[in-house]
């Protein structure tokens, strides 16, 4: 099963990753700045902690926290899709305009077109975050 696009009612951001119980969502690029109630509610989603980039086994989804300073982000996307499920989404999480380490949407296409992923949409996280959902090339949420 893989996180899509869509809510079932819930208006917060979490309600956007069409999250279900049981799903295993590993998480990419934690870091002190990260939006500690959007992980939690994607936990309490779930009901599963956020595996860690470590996490050995196939995954449902992934989140990727990113900043303008973390490397090359399409060598990172390529590492993050390695355990994901056939059908799985990446959701890139970068610092908002203005925000220190903001990452330049055209930089984000970039990354991705070069991971063979695909941007479909892109929305707002607390007060400096902005997600932008990836998917494989050719499918289209």
């Amino acid at each position: 099963m893989a996180i899509q696009e869509g809510g079932t009612g819930d208006t917060g951001p979490v309600s956007r990753l069409a999250l279900t119980p049981g799903l295993v969502i590993q998480e990419f690029g934690y870091d002190d700045d990260c939006d500690s109630a959007f992980r939690v509610a994607i936990a309490e989603t779930t009901g599963e902690e956020l595996a860690d980039e470590d996490f050995g086994d196939v995954t449902d989804g992934a989140i990727v926290w990113f900043r303008a300073d973390d490397g090359d982000l399409a060598d990172l996307l390529m590492d993050v899709q390695t355990l994901l499920d056939d059908g799985g989404t990446v959701w890139l999480l970068t610092p908002k305009a203005g925000v220190t380490g903001h990452v330049e949407p055209r930089d984000v296409g970039e990354g991705a077109s070069l991971a063979g992923l695909h941007a479909t949409s892109t929305f707002v996280i607390g007060e400096n975050w902005t997600a932008t959902q990836l998917v494989e090339k050719g499918r289209h949420k």
